[in-house]
C-alpha cells in the first residue's frame, strides 16, 4: 500500500472539490483530490448552465479562467410565459446584476485544467473509496486507476462527492439531521441540434405543465418539460418532443427552432439539506450537503459558494493551527443554502402543475405570476434571488 500525507484530502473532483483544492493551493495549502469518475466522464456529463455574478467573479478573480467572459453569454433577464404571453424580467433594471450562461462542463474543464497546470494532485477513476477517523486525523483509502491500494492521511477531510456521498455516511446518525422534500414530477431533458430560439431563458407555465427553453451554443440547445416520474424517454420520438415543447410555449408568435434530438433523459429532483456540514475534521460541500430543484439554477452556484467559504476557513485552520475557525462554517454556508432552498422550491411550485391540481390552484398560480410581472417589487425579488445574493467581503482573519 502506498501512503501519502497531506493537509487536506478531498473526495470529489467536481466543481466544489476542485475549487476548494485550487483556492487552497493559491494560499500554499496542499491537498489531494480523488474521484471515482474519469476526467472524461465528468467533462461530458451535461449539468446546470447558469452562473450568478458572484460565481463569475470567483472564477475570474481567483485565476481559474477568463473563458467565462469570452465564451459565456451574459443574460440580463429571463422571460416568464403564461396564458400565451411572454413577460421579460429585466435583471439589470431591477437589481443591476446579470447571470451568465456557461455550462457546468465548462466550469469543470477550466478547474481541471488549472489544477493540472499548477501541478495539483488529482486522482481520477479510483475505486473502493473509504474514509475513517474523521474526528481525529482522517484517513482516505482507495484503489487507484492502476489497481494499487492507496492511503492518504490528512489533517482535514472534505466531502464534495455528490448526492450519494461516501463522506456524508461517516457522520453518525445521532449527530445529524436531514431535511428533504420529494417532488411529484420530473423534467424531460433534451439536447437538440438547432439554433437558439430566444435570446434569454424562457420559463413557461402552461395547462400542460412547465417548460424551460435554455441554450448551450449557437448550434446546440438544452430544453426541458415537466413529465411524470416514470416517463420513458425512449418512447418519445423527435416529433412528439417538439410538439410538446411548441404547445407549452405557444403564444406571442414564439416558435421554437427545431432540429434533431441528440440526447433525452428524465430527471427527477428533490430538495435536501444535511445538517451540520462539519463533523470533527470532516466538512461537506456542494451536493454532498444539499441539493435543490434545478428550476432556480442554484445547485452549481451553491457548490462554488461553499468552496469559497470552506477554503477560507481551512487556510486559516492549517496555516495558523486554528481548528476553531471551522466552527462557523455550517452556519455561514446554510444561511445561503436555506435561502436558495426557499427560492428554488417557490419557483418550482409556482411554475409546475402538480398532480391533482384543482382549477382553484391553477388560477391562484396564474394570479401570483401576474402579481410578479406587474409589480416592480415582485419582479425585483425574483431578480435578486435569481442573480444571487451579494457575497460578504473576504475577511482578513476569521
Amino acid at each position: 500500500m502506498s501512503m501519502t500525507r497531506t493537509s487536506v484530502a478531498i473526495v470529489g473532483a467536481g466543481p466544489a472539490g476542485l475549487m476548494v483544492s485550487h483556492l487552497l493551493a493559491r494560499e500554499g495549502v496542499d491537498s489531494v483530490v480523488v474521484d471515482s469518475r474519469s476526467r472524461e466522464t465528468i467533462a461530458t456529463t451535461h449539468r446546470a448552465g447558469i452562473l450568478e455574478a458572484g460565481s463569475v467573479r470567483l472564477l475570474v478573480d481567483d485565476g481559474v479562467s477568463d473563458r467565462v467572459l469570452t465564451e459565456g453569454r451574459e443574460h440580463e433577464g429571463i422571460e416568464l410565459r403564461f396564458d400565451g404571453h411572454g413577460h421579460r424580467v429585466d435583471f439589470q433594471d431591477l437589481v443591476g446584476r446579470s447571470v451568465w450562461l456557461y455550462p457546468q462542463t465548462s466550469v469543470f474543464a477550466d478547474l481541471a485544467a488549472r489544477r493540472e497546470a499548477d501541478g495539483g494532485d488529482v486522482r481520477w477513476s479510483v475505486t473502493d473509496t473509504a474514509v475513517s477517523d474523521v474526528t481525529g486525523r482522517p484517513t482516505l483509502s482507495f484503489t487507484d486507476a492502476d489497481g494499487v491500494a492507496q492511503e492518504v492521511s490528512a489533517r482535514y477531510l472534505v466531502g464534495a462527492d455528490g448526492s450519494h456521498s461516501v463522506c456524508r455516511r461517516a457522520v453518525p446518525e445521532a449527530k445529524r439531521q436531514t431535511f428533504y422534500r420529494e417532488y411529484p414530477f420530473a423534467w424531460f431533458g433534451v439536447l437538440v441540434e438547432a439554433p437558439p430560439s430566444a435570446p434569454e431563458l424562457v420559463y413557461a407555465s402552461s395547462p400542460r405543465g412547465f417548460a424551460l427553453v435554455s441554450q448551450r451554443t449557437d448550434t446546440v440547445q438544452r430544453m426541458y418539460f415537466q413529465c411524470d416520474l416514470d416517463e420513458d424517454p425512449v418512447a418519445w420520438s423527435d416529433d412528439r418532443i417538439w410538439d410538446e415543447l411548441q404547445t407549452r410555449v405557444a403564444g406571442d408568435g414564439l416558435t421554437l427552432n427545431e432540429g434533431p434530438v441528440v440526447e433525452r433523459t428524465v430527471l427527477p429532483f428533490r430538495s435536501f439539506v444535511h445538517e451540520p456540514m462539519r463533523h470533527g475534521n470532516l466538512l461537506l460541500a456542494g451536493d454532498a450537503a444539499h441539493t435543490v430543484p434545478p428550476t432556480g439554477a442554484k445547485g452549481l452556484n451553491l457548490a462554488l459558494h461553499d468552496a469559497r467559504l470552506l477554503a477560507e476557513r481551512l487556510t486559516d485552520a492549517v496555516r495558523h493551527d486554528r481548528p476553531e475557525v471551522l466552527d462557523g462554517y455550517t452556519e455561514a454556508a446554510l444561511d445561503r443554502v436555506w435561502r436558495a432552498q426557499h427560492f428554488s422550491s417557490w419557483l418550482t411550485t409556482l411554475l409546475h402543475t402538480a398532480p391533482g391540481e384543482t382549477e382553484f390552484d391553477e388560477r391562484r398560480r396564474r394570479a401570483e405570476l401576474t402579481s410578479i410581472v406587474t409589480s416592480r417589487h415582485g419582479s425585483a425579488y425574483l431578480a435578486e434571488a435569481y442573480t444571487g445574493w451579494s457575497l460578504p467581503a473576504r475577511p482578513r482573519a476569521l
